[in-house]
């Protein structure tokens, strides 16, 4: 590829005044920064992270201009490792993509080839995005529902924000491995696709906000999977049946957890953390194992929206927003190109 040809990418400045905006611009193949191989991006996806990327967050982004996007699936256009060649259908998730190095929101990306996974075998390069970091963690969530011992006979699963990425793949792969699964969600519009997703109850919001000084509350559920945070989460781990698990994965319900030792010494609950973007590659490569073989949903079309790079602005806005239900991709193209 000419170091001086031109693609469509969406990128994030700052000006002159401070001011972060973000916009489709067209870039250069020599603005990419260094990396062993170039990956010509087939999809990428949008997650809250990347809401966050678009708005310049300290927290995520290290230096502006910055392109976004925690994940992208492509075919190797050129490689200076081994491991790759040109030709080859790969997917990268998660280590500094779309963070402290700039991501797939772009019709090209370069990155270290320690990032990337070989597309796994029975997945195309679109399923592989309709998953993104979404399902990867949704996939590190149900394992440590089921490495801790929890089969579906020991009682119902929880999962909030369920229309969320994280939260709507977990029901479904939750389900399809035989467990029962309580959904919830503030969106009752959105019950009849839960259910179509595998979900045996719905639940309303309010259903895991318990406000009061109550160590322990009722026993409901063997395990969860938690995309909120907040009270949300403290009122979980106060309800599950002994030795419950809860895998934790999110915070936009808020970052303190109010609570007390009693269900970790009473019940012998276990509060697993998901780390996503610094998972080991051992255990990266048996997610996707898991995702492409025996967790693979038949549902994905029903979970995705595709949309353009010129579409990209309104879904940031609503994914920050809470609005976006299942996932969305994108093919990094313009209207115009």
């Amino acid at each position: 590829m000419s170091p001086n040809e031109r693609f469509p990418c969406y990128l994030v400045r700052k000006d002159a005044d401070g001011r972060v905006a973000a916009d489709i611009e067209s870039i250069a193949a020599s603005d990419l920064p260094a990396g062993d191989v170039l990956i010509r991006v087939a999809y990428s996806s949008l997650n809250y992270k990347d809401g966050l990327a678009a708005q310049g967050h300290p927290g995520v982004v290290r230096s502006l201009p910055h392109v976004p996007g925690v994940d992208c699936s492509g075919t190797v256009v050129e490689s200076g490792s081994p491991n790759f060649h040109p030709g080859d259908e790969v997917l990268v998730t998660g280590y500094e993509f779309g963070a402290g190095h700039w991501g797939g929101f772009a019709a090209y990306a370069r990155v270290p080839a320690d990032w990337i996974v070989p597309l796994p075998h029975g997945f195309t390069l679109r399923d592989a995005m309709i998953y993104g970091t979404a399902g990867f963690t949704a996939a590190q969530c149900v394992t440590a529902i089921v490495d801790r011992g929890i089969e579906p006979a020991n009682g119902p699963v929880v999962v909030t924000g369920a229309t969320g990425g994280v939260g709507c793949l977990a029901v479904a792969i939750l389900a399809k491995i035989g467990y029962e699964v309580e959904a919830v969600t503030g969106k009752p519009e959105q019950h009849d696709w839960l259910r179509n997703l595998g979900a045996t109850k719905l639940l309303d919001r309010n259903d895991v906000l318990d406000t009061s000084t109550r160590p322990l509350l009722s026993a409901r559920w063997a395990a969860a999977v938690d995309t909120v945070g907040g009270q949300p989460l403290a009122t979980i781990l106060r309800s599950l049946h002994h030795r419950g698990c809860v895998a934790a994965c999110g915070l936009v319900a808020g970052t303190d957890l109010n609570t007390t030792v009693y269900p970790f010494i009473l019940r012998g609950a276990t509060l697993a953390g998901i780390d996503s973007a610094k998972c080991p590659r051992r255990e990266r490569l048996e997610m996707w194992e898991k995702l492409s073989g025996p967790w693979h949903i038949s549902q994905l079309n029903d979970i995705a929206d595709e949309i353009t790079l010129d579409e990209l602005p309104d879904r940031v806005a609503k994914i920050l927003a809470g609005k976006i239900v299942g996932r969305v991709i994108i093919a990094p193209r313009t209207a115009t190109k």
